[in-house]
C-alpha cells in the first residue's frame, strides 16, 4: 500500500483517483454481443456460453429439480445465515414504505403522489471469483417487498451447467420467480430485450465487471433502466489514535479480497496507527486464502496521513468512498459531518462486512464516487412514483390566471388555452 503524508489540497485529486475502469474501449464488442442477442435470442446466448463460460447449455432455464437439488446441498448452518440475513433485510427495507399523503397546495387544489412496483425487474448475479448469494437477497427481497410481479435472475453456471447451491438456495428463499444460467453481457442482453426464453425486464440491478458495466450502460441509452452507476469496490477507513490496528487492517483486507481493481484507504490523523496498520495489514494477508487477489487490490491502495480531524472528514466527503468505517473516539461526531457516502459503518464493532451479509442495510451502493449524487439500492429503487392531482371549479378560478400569465409568456397559446376555455366555461355557468 502506498503511504502519503499530510498531503496539500491540490494534490487531493489525483491521490484520490480510483483504479481506472476504461469501458469506453469495451463499447464496440460489447454492442456487438447485444446486437446479436437482440436479433438471435436463444441462438446467441447459447453461443455465448460456450464461448465465454465454457459450458454447452440444452437449455438456460433452472429447473425446480434443480433447485430442490441445491437445497439438499447447502449446509444447515449456512441456511440460517441466509434465513437471518434475510429477516434483517427485509425488516429493515420494509420499514421504508412510502406512505402517500395528499396535499392541497390552496383552495380547491389538490396534489399526491402514490408508490407503484415496478412490474418487471432483473438481477445480474456474478458468479465468477465468488459465489454472491449475498447479493441475491439484497436485489430479491426489497423487490418482494415492494410487489414487483417479475423477478428474473440470470447468473453464469460452471463448466458442469450447474449454478452455485447457495445463490439457488437464496434465490428461492428471497421469492425469484425465474433464474437462468446466463453470464456477462449476454445476461444483461438478455433481460434488456428478452428472447425465447428470458421475459424482458423495465429495470436491471447487480454488479459485475467491467465488461457488464459497459453492458449496462450502453442498454440503458435508450431500452432500460439500471440501478445506478457501478465500478469495483472500495472502502474508507476514517480513523485516530484510539482505533485498533489489527481491526483496521482487517476492514482494508476484506475490501481488497473483493478483486483486483477493488480499492482500499486509511486516513488517520495518527502517524503510529499507521505504522501498526501497515504491519498489521503484511501480518493478515499472509493468512487470507484469496491473498493473491488481495495483493493486487493492495497495489493501488493508500494509507494517508493528515494533521486534523476536520482535513480527515474533508478529504472523506471529497472521496466520497461506497462503503466508510469510522473507529475514532467520538465517531457519532464524526459521522454527523459525513455528507459523501454510500454506507457508514460506526465504531469499532462495525465491521463492513456485517453490511455486506445481514444487519439489513444494502450492500449494493454507488462506486467511484458516484456516492456524491447517487443513494445506494432501498425499496425506493424498486418502484416509481405516479403524481396525482385534482382541481375543482373553484381552485381553477383561482389558479387558472397565474397558469394563463405563464403560459402566454412562455409563448405556448395552446397551454393557455387549455386552462382559458375552462375558465369560460365557469363563468358562464354561474351566469347563467
Amino acid at each position: 500500500m502506498e503511504t502519503i503524508k499530510y498531503l496539500a489540497k491540490e494534490q487531493w485529486e489525483s491521490i484520490l483517483k480510483r483504479p481506472s475502469l476504461q469501458i469506453e474501449s469495451l463499447f464496440d464488442n460489447v454492442q456487438a454481443i447485444i446486437n446479436k442477442i437482440r436479433s438471435n435470442g436463444d441462438e446467441a446466448i447459447l453461443a455465448y456460453e460456450s464461448h465465454f463460460d465454457k459450458v454447452k447449455l440444452k437449455t438456460l432455464n433452472v429447473t425446480k429439480e434443480e433447485i430442490k437439488e441445491a437445497e439438499s446441498l447447502v449446509p444447515i448452518e449456512l441456511k440460517s445465515a441466509i434465513y437471518l440475513a434475510k429477516k434483517n433485510i427485509e425488516k429493515f427495507h420494509a420499514a421504508q414504505k412510502f406512505e402517500s399523503k395528499k396535499v392541497e397546495t390552496m383552495d380547491g387544489v389538490t396534489c399526491w403522489q402514490k408508490a407503484v412496483p415496478i412490474e418487471k425487474v432483473g438481477l445480474y448475479i456474478p458468479g465468477g471469483t465468488a459465489p454472491l448469494f449475498s447479493t441475491v437477497l439484497m436485489l430479491a427481497v426489497p423487490a418482494k417487498i415492494a410487489g414487483c410481479k417479475e423477478i428474473v435472475l440470470c447468473t453464469p453456471p460452471n463448466k458442469e451447467g450447474k449454478i452455485h447451491p447457495a445463490i439457488l438456495f437464496a434465490a428461492q428463499v428471497a421469492g425469484v420467480d425465474k433464474i437462468f444460467k446466463i453470464g456477462g453481457v449476454q445476461a444483461i442482453a438478455a433481460m434488456a430485450y428478452g428472447s425465447e426464453s428470458v421475459p424482458k425486464v423495465y429495470k436491471i440491478f447487480g454488479p459485475g465487471n467491467q465488461y457488464v458495466t459497459a453492458a449496462k450502460q450502453l442498454v440503458s441509452l435508450r431500452d432500460v433502466a439500471i440501478d445506478m452507476p457501478a465500478g469495483p469496490s472500495e472502502v474508507e477507513v476514517l480513523a485516530d489514535e484510539t482505533a485498533d490496528p489489527a481491526l483496521v487492517a482487517s476492514d482494508l483486507l476484506s475490501q481488497a479480497e473483493h478483486g483486483i481493481d477493488s480499492q482500499a484507504i486509511l486516513i488517520t490523523t495518527s502517524e503510529s496507527l499507521l505504522k501498526e496498520v501497515t504491519f498489521e495489514v503484511e501480518k493478515q494477508l499472509g493468512h487470507l486464502e484469496r491473498r493473491d487477489i488481495a495483493t493486487q487490490s493492495l497495489k493501488h491502495s493508500k494509507l494517508i496521513l493528515v494533521e486534523n480531524m476536520d482535513t480527515a472528514i474533508s478529504l472523506t466527503n471529497e472521496y466520497a468512498p461506497e462503503h466508510l468505517i469510522i473507529q475514532t473516539a467520538n465517531y457519532q461526531d464524526v459521522a454527523e459531518k459525513i455528507t459523501n457516502a454510500g454506507s457508514v459503518f460506526l465504531g469499532p464493532y462495525t465491521p463492513e462486512s456485517a453490511g455486506d451479509y445481514a444487519s439489513g442495510t444494502n450492500h449494493t451502493l454507488p462506486t467511484n464516487g458516484y456516492a456524491k449524487a447517487y443513494s445506494g439500492v432501498s425499496l425506493d429503487s424498486f418502484t416509481k412514483k405516479i403524481t396525482f392531482q385534482e382541481i375543482t371549479k373553484e381552485g381553477l378560478t383561482t389558479l387558472g390566471p397565474a397558469i394563463e400569465i405563464m403560459a402566454t409568456n412562455e409563448e405556448l397559446d395552446a397551454h393557455k388555452n387549455a386552462v382559458t376555455l375552462r375558465l369560460n366555461k365557469i363563468f358562464k355557468t354561474r351566469n347563467s
